[in-house]
């Protein structure tokens, strides 16, 4: 493994690569199998990473990933009733 690192490493330093760019796709591409292998399950992910649920959802927004929001509660119909009451 370590050859096909020292590989890679050499392959990216002589075709030009910046290291925002490596680290970029690196991260990138870690969340989005950390994200196929959980089952798109955020708090698992972030587990697998060793990484803040917050940290993730950064990352997430910054690289345009798993770009739907987070799934709410439905709000209860008696609580809408009661929120209109009160502001009218």
């Amino acid at each position: 493994m370590k050859e096909t690192f020292e590989a890679l490493v050499e392959h990216l330093v002589g075709n030009g690569f910046f290291l925002e760019e490596v680290v970029e796709l690196l991260e990138k591409t870690l969340i989005e199998r950390a994200l196929a292998r959980t089952g798109g399950n955020r708090s698992a992910a972030s587990k697998l990473l060793g990484i803040h649920r917050n940290t993730l959802q950064r990352k997430m927004a910054e690289y345009h990933l798993g770009t739907h929001k987070a799934r709410r509660k439905p709000v209860r119909a008696e609580s809408r009733a009661r929120a209109k009451a009160a502001t009218a």
